[in-house]
Order: structure tokens, then sequence, then C-alpha cells
């Protein structure tokens, strides 16, 4: 029988000095990095909720060519997924206007807002932005169809 011999050595694996010195690099990049990260979030929601807004203007707008005008502020955005029960809807596509054939809601989880006839244009179009309310600044700001480019 052979007798058994210990082949590790101290040089085997990390020291608590390596491992403190990761941890803080790691903590520093974190430090950097995040506060970058985080901020482009809210820039992206505002991205986002524009694109809604326009996607959503296209199918009002094919909506129009089908029927002859937007529908009413009562019939509101529904009226792109949903048949009308009111007015002239015999052309109406029976596919709806949405491709998702649904009514997203703006990136913060609120309803977007409809009106028709508009006080900006034919249709207004909104999202009350980050609090949810008329108003606002930075992401708090309003995103409306007749500001956007």
């Amino acid at each position: 029988m052979q007798p058994l011999v210990s082949t590790t050595s101290s040089e085997d694996g990390f020291t608590l000095i390596e491992m403190i010195v990761v941890i803080f690099i790691l903590g520093l990049l974190a430090t950097y990095v995040a506060p970058r990260i985080i901020g482009k979030t809210d820039d992206a929601k505002i991205v986002k909720a524009q694109a809604d807004i326009r996607s959503i203007e296209t199918a009002l707008d094919m909506y129009k060519l089908d029927i002859g005008s937007y529908p009413t502020t009562e019939q509101g955005l529904t009226a792109l997924v949903e048949k009308p029960e009111s007015g002239n809807t015999t052309k109406w596509n029976e596919g709806g206007y949405l491709t998702k054939r649904k009514i997203s809601k703006d990136p913060w989880g609120n309803d977007y807002i409809y009106v028709s006839p508009g006080s900006n244009g034919d249709v207004d179009l909104s999202s009350n932005g980050s609090d949810g309310i008329p108003g606002g600044e930075g992401t708090a700001k309003d995103i409306n169809n007749w500001d956007i480019e």
C-alpha cells in the first residue's frame, strides 16, 4: 500500500487580497456604468411612446380611408380593434387596424389619450408621460402627436 501524499500547494486558488481587489474593481465599474445604463431607460420609454403614437396614427388614417371619418372620442381607440356599434361601419376592416388586435398602454402603463376632433388637428393623441398627469417636465412631460416630428 502506498502512502498518501498531499499534492496541494499554497499557490492553488485565490488569496483573500486578490478577491478583495477583484470586488473593488467590480464595484468601481458598477459605480460608473450603472447610472449611464439606468438613465437610458427613461429615454427608451419616451421613444417607445412616440413610436406607439405614430403607429396608432397610421391605424387611424387607415380607419378613416375605410370609414370616411376618424372614430369619435366616444368610440375611442377601441374602434381600431373592435367594430363600433354606431356609425357607418359597413367598410370596417374585419381584421381591425392594429396588428396585435389590441390597444397597448403607454410605456408607463397608462392608456393613451384620444380626442376626435382634436384641438390641435383632426385627432389629438397623447401620453401623459411617467407621472400619468397632464403637464410636467423631463420624463413626466406629455408626449403629443402634434409635437412629434
